[in-house]
């Protein structure tokens, strides 16, 4: 504390102003000590700088799912712009737990596959209401949590086998590759006959734009320029609003709305009741399964790119990010949105230095930004998120050299997994393949004993799961 001038004498010209400076100065290096410690970024060898642009890139990398989400859910009749307030909150609110709580950087968000399945599985395919549906998503989540608490997912991340775990990163890349490439029309459905895929039109915009972000990614990069991803994105971005029609400047600012003219308000209007019905709680069943696995695999992967593991190859904090997954599709429910998981888009922001939980706080700061600012995030295409995802995509490919081969059962295992993944787009799919694949392979070989109780009731589970046809 700085000495006051002694009673009866002036202070110098300009004195109090320089205190006021020197306290303030002080009170700054006091908060970023207080933030340094308790988030440990010097401590994982990162900046508070490098948190902020890397929590800001993945922000960037995810944020389409606030239109993605509320286009899918409108069709099948919830209120648009209620379901985008709902992606918002939920984003903000599972990003912001992840951060301050478990300390990873690991952005949560309404889950794409899983609001694919409830918007045309659950209310266009079986007919329930939005509402049902809600409830569906709520039971979903408690069940989910009942799972993380009691320790059942940490168990599962026990006994994920080396093989089938570095698979999963390599397959989630992949697919990450397979998505992006496909969105910006690089890679499309083959319309004739033969293999599934072709390739798209290779001179069109959104392509070159792509491919040439790509390549300055792979650069700037190269020259460890911080936030050089972001860089890419916002560039990108300005080009798009210069020379694409598509992508048109609509305004900054736009109050959010918590429901349409002629719409009830979604928070709060989950129907518990009709989801306990028995030709509901197989969905429900389904949702669980497919979160579970899903969400733990991403979880694993992307804290093992982030360099989060220890030297049991065991999450610090894996439980609290377990349970923060499954807390954030409660909250989802509660407030007319779709199931949340942690985003494998996350990995761009690893990518881009993030090593703690203040780059999941930030996401979580900027969604909650996001909507009063619609229109601005609007101007994000597509094609300037996809050479991040692919950039990450591509390092995530990285994990080959993890698997062992002169364990061969293990390693093939985890390439069944891999490939499986991006082959049938299903994430538990390529697991499920993996697990039983290991397990089967370890019998036929007679390596019988290296096989512990865990891996093996999962194996079983998780055929039974794919067996009776409750699968998504």
């Amino acid at each position: 504390m700085l000495e006051q001038p002694f009673p009866g004498h002036a202070a110098a010209p300009g004195t109090d102003a320089i205190e006021a400076k020197a306290i303030d100065a002080i009170a700054s290096v006091q908060a970023k000590g207080l933030l340094d410690r308790y988030f440990q970024i010097s401590e994982r060898g990162s900046t508070g700088r490098r948190e902020t642009l890397a929590g800001a890139t993945t922000f960037m990398a995810m944020v389409y799912s606030v239109f993605v989400v509320p286009g899918m859910l409108g069709k099948a009749g919830f209120d648009g712009s209620a379901v985008f307030v709902a992606t918002c909150l939920t984003a903000a609110f599972g990003s912001l737990l992840m951060g301050v709580w478990a300390k990873l950087p690991i952005a949560i968000g309404c889950a794409i596959s899983l609001t694919a399945f409830t918007a045309f599985g659950l209310v266009l395919g079986q007919g329930l209401s939005p509402a049902v549906a809600l409830g569906a998503i709520f039971l979903m989540g408690v069940v989910f949590t009942t799972i993380s608490v009691t320790g059942v997912r940490s168990w599962i991340l026990r006994n994920l086998p080396a093989g089938v775990a570095h698979g999963t990163g390599i397959g989630i890349g992949l697919f990450l590759l397979l998505i992006a490439s496909n969105d910006v029309g690089l890679v499309i459905k083959n319309p004739g006959a033969g293999l599934p895929v072709a390739l798209g039109k290779i001179t069109a915009f959104p392509v070159v734009m792509s491919i040439l972000g790509l390549a300055a990614i792979f650069g700037l990069e190269r020259r460890r320029v911080p936030g050089g991803i972001l860089l890419v994105i916002v560039a990108i971005s300005a080009l798009g609003l210069a020379f694409d029609p598509a992508v048109k400047f609509t305004g900054v600012f736009a109050l959010p709305a918590l429901s349409a003219p002629g719409h009830a308000s979604l928070i709060g209007a989950m129907d518990i009741k009709g989801a306990l019905s028995l030709t509901v709680l197989p969905s429900v069943l389904a949702l669980v399964m497919t979160a579970v696995f899903d969400a733990t695999g991403t979880i694993r992967a992307v804290a093992g790119q982030a360099g989060q593991l220890d030297a049991k190859g065991q999450i610090p904090n894996g439980g609290r990010a377990l349970t923060t997954d499954s807390l954030s599709s409660i909250f989802s429910a509660f407030f007319g949105g779709a199931p949340a998981a942690a985003y494998i888009e996350s990995s761009v922001g690893v990518a881009a230095g993030a090593k703690t939980g203040l780059a999941a706080v930030v996401v979580g700061l900027l969604f909650l930004a996001v909507i009063f600012f619609s229109p601005l995030a609007g101007l994000v295409p597509s094609y300037a998120t996809a050479p991040a995802l692919m950039y990450v995509g591509l390092l995530m490919l990285s994990s080959v050299s993890k698997l062992h081969m002169d364990d061969m059962v293990d390693a093939m295992a985890g390439l069944v997994c891999a490939v499986f993944i991006v082959l049938t787009c299903n994430i538990v799919t390529g697991i499920m393949l993996g697990f039983c694949t290991l397990v089967i392979g370890r019998i036929v070989a007679g390596e019988y004993r290296k096989l512990n109780v865990g891996t093996v009731a999962i194996a079983l589970a998780l055929a039974v799961f794919y067996g009776g046809g409750w699968a998504i």
